[in-house]
């Protein structure tokens, strides 16, 4: 008779699934925006209209999950502060202005090292040295990251662009250092909410300032299948690719540790190319494939690594 999974398989196991499913959430935001920028909206636009839709629709569900905690909230402002201004305002924010001056496929490059800075940030936090694994699956899943994005080509790297990029990357990291704390108390749900909340509090500020071009258009949106009311793409994007998708992250993170989830959490690259070809007819090409799958073979040796460490704890 076969020994039944363990707990801490099952909650693993879960987890990448949850972590491909916040992969899977996040994917969509590209391809969606892509049909407002199309029609005349700023990137800032967009990004600003699907946090607040993402703060309002988990407004109700934060204050529920809330009830009899208020107390523990007032213990982690901080944390939900920073995750807030951090992971969901200063990622945006920072990326678009990196875009200004140097290439898209060189900024996500570097806003996607982010797993690199949380295996460090545990590495001196532990105190326990990363495997082997984790080495070569975070090489392999950069260079995977690389080839998709093409960066080997055309390459214009502006210090000041560069600068901004890796501010979106500490961004990143943050959001995955901040969302698999479970000492604050905060449920996933509420950490959500009130860091959308105050995401698009600063966006919102950033916006009125000139720092982020505002501009929109009630005119439809086009797809590869056809045009469609604006406010049906705007509401997917607010709820599948903000609301549905930190939650998940948040949740997803608390189960595999910041480190495995911010490597998972590259197939978004993979999911988000998917996307393109689904919505706006991008067709991936031979190098983006090789790239996807190099992405996917350098997340599970980081599995693989995960699990030497847990071996030797």
């Amino acid at each position: 008779m076969l020994p039944s999974p363990t707990p801490k398989k099952n909650h693993t196991r879960l987890g990448l699934i949850l972590a491909i499913a916040t992969a899977l959430s996040f994917g969509t935001s590209g391809a969606l925006a892509k049909g407002f920028i199309d029609a005349g909206w700023t990137p800032g636009s967009v990004v600003l209209a699907r946090i607040w839709i993402a703060a309002i629709a988990l407004a109700i569900p934060t204050l529920i999950a809330m009830r009899g905690r208020w107390g523990v909230l007032r213990k982690a402002w901080p944390i939900v502060l920073l995750y807030g201004t951090l992971a969901v305002a200063a990622t945006q924010l920072f990326y678009f202005q990196a875009v200004v001056t140097i290439d898209v496929g060189i900024a996500l490059l570097i806003e996607y090292t982010a797993p690199v800075a949380v295996v460090i940030w545990v590495w001196v936090r532990s105190r326990v040295r990363p495997s082997g694994a984790t080495f070569i699956g975070a090489a392999i899943a950069l260079l995977g990251l690389a080839v998709m994005l093409n960066v080997f080509s055309g390459v214009s790297a502006d210090p000041a662009g560069v600068l901004w990029a890796f501010g979106a990357m500490i961004g990143a990291a943050a959001y995955f250092i901040l969302s698999a704390r479970q000492d604050i108390g905060v449920p996933p749900i509420a950490l959500a909410g009130f860091g959308l909340f105050v995401g698009g509090t600063v966006l919102g500020i950033a916006g009125a300032f000139g720092i982020l071009p505002l501009h929109a258009s009630t005119d439809p949106v086009t797809y590869a299948f056809g045009s469609v009311p604006f406010w049906i793409p705007l509401l997917a994007l607010g709820l599948v690719s903000a609301a549905i998708a930190y939650v998940l992250g948040i949740v997803s993170t608390r189960m595999l540790g910041s480190r495995l989830a911010s490597f998972v959490a590259l197939s978004e690259v993979v999911a988000a190319v998917l996307y393109g070809w689904l919505l706006v007819g991008q067709v991936p090409g031979f190098m983006e494939i090789i790239g996807g799958a190099l992405i996917l073979v350098g997340v599970i040796i980081v599995k693989l690594g995960e699990r030497e460490v847990d071996a030797l704890a």
